[in-house]
């Protein structure tokens, strides 16, 4: 079995046979273990080989396949149904649902699904919507007329609410769709649900912007884009946010600090910045453990302020809010508790009554990553985490 030297890899492979005493030999063009066509030594396009392209779009001067799309088999049109996905077109044609089986990489210690599980399966479902819509060029989500205005979608702002977290095993259903957000913006909106109960797990909402991949920018929406995305918009709210609460900037007196962060090379997406499950996981980093150990993440929201690159360094910081039941989740030691200013026994604490509402009361933190090193800190995103008690059973389990 002989091959080519192709310039990207991908397999496609001649075999040589000789007919006979014919010293004129014959190759067998394979795609993935499958004959396409056959051709003679001296002619590596022959007709066979252009005939193929039907099934591949692009064979180089070698007789080998190069371009990405042949592996992807990106959608030229709209697809209603993707059986390889487990995705289907929902909300009269322009919403998308996706079926999910929680993998056990995707779980943590408790066998639920981490927050970090959940926020990739959320971009995931984005960008399969869009590969359904026909409307994805070879970019990390862009439309064609995005590629051909060299533009790219940026988050700008996103807000996650968990109810309840999946388990190891389940299928869950997660709903996607757009919507217009100003002029140049869009919304994207999820929902997260139980495919056996038809309890919703999680919501989603997200603003997205463009901005040019060259000058790193923000840019208005072109009007070829506009006319790309907007019949898919629909006035539909997983979150109805009447006033969004605004999160005030730490400084260098935060309690809880991480400094000296550096990207690695896999932390990087397809547009060469920081992914945004990374900077959640830097800002999970300062939690008190504690608190992870007798809490759960309910709410988060980011505010995406610049880039992070492969060659900044991040510093992360954390601060308890004030405003909420417990003013500080390291209030309790040597026996006395100190509730909104006032101090009280411990066994009223452990008894039941009294601390019994408490406990179910809500945690809150503020959070800050910056560029570490800059004269002003120059900001990357500032976020709020709400924590509740974790359950000390599953919910919705028969068991």
């Amino acid at each position: 079995m002989a091959s080519f030297s192709c310039p990207v890899p991908y397999i496609v492979r001649c075999s040589t046979a000789k007919e006979g005493n014919d010293s004129n030999k014959q190759r067998y063009v394979k795609l993935n273990g499958a004959i396409i066509g056959s051709i003679s030594e001296p002619d590596l396009l022959s007709q066979s080989v252009r005939a193929s392209r039907a099934l591949i779009p692009s064979v180089a001067e070698n007789g080998c396949f190069v371009k990405e799309d042949v592996r992807q088999k990106i959608p030229t049109k709209k697809q209603l149904v993707d059986p390889h996905r487990q995705g289907l077109i929902i909300e009269g044609g322009v919403g998308y649902r996706q079926t999910v089986v929680i993998r056990s990489y995707e779980v943590g210690p408790d066998k639920t699904a981490t927050l970090e599980s959940v926020m990739n399966l959320l971009q995931e479902t984005a960008l399969n919507h869009v590969w359904m819509s026909g409307l994805l060029s070879n970019g990390f989500g862009a439309t064609h007329g995005m590629m051909r205005n060299n533009l790219i979608w940026v988050v700008s702002r996103m807000l996650v609410e968990v109810d309840h977290y999946p388990i190891w095993g389940e299928i869950v259903e997660i709903d996607t769709w757009v919507g217009a957000s100003g002029k140049n913006g869009m919304r994207r909106d999820w929902l997260i649900r139980s495919q056996a109960t038809g309890h919703v797990y999680a919501r989603g909402t997200s603003t997205w912007v463009m901005m040019n991949q060259q000058t790193r920018r923000l840019s208005k929406m072109p009007e070829e884009v506009r006319a790309e995305i907007s019949p898919w918009f629909i006035e539909k709210h997983a979150i109805k946010e009447d006033a969004p609460e605004k999160i005030s900037k730490l400084d260098d007196k935060a309690k809880y600090m991480n400094s000296d962060l550096k990207p690695k090379r896999s932390d990087l997406d397809m547009n060469h910045h920081v992914n945004n499950v990374k900077y959640l996981r830097w800002m999970l980093e300062t939690i008190p453990d504690h608190v992870l150990e007798s809490h759960q993440l309910s709410s988060i929201v980011l505010e995406y302020r610049r880039e992070c690159g492969s060659s900044d360094v991040v510093q992360s910081l954390c601060e308890a809010e004030e405003d909420g039941i417990l003013r500080d989740v390291d209030m309790i030691e040597d026996g006395e508790s100190l509730l909104n200013g006032f101090s009280l026994a411990s066994e009223i604490l452990k008894g039941g009554g009294l601390l019994g509402s408490f406990d179910k009361g809500t945690l809150r933190y503020t959070h800050l990553l910056q560029i570490e090193g800059e004269a002003k800190n120059e900001e990357i995103v500032r976020g709020r985490t709400t924590w509740k008690k974790k359950l000390t059973t599953i919910p919705f389990s028969t068991q």
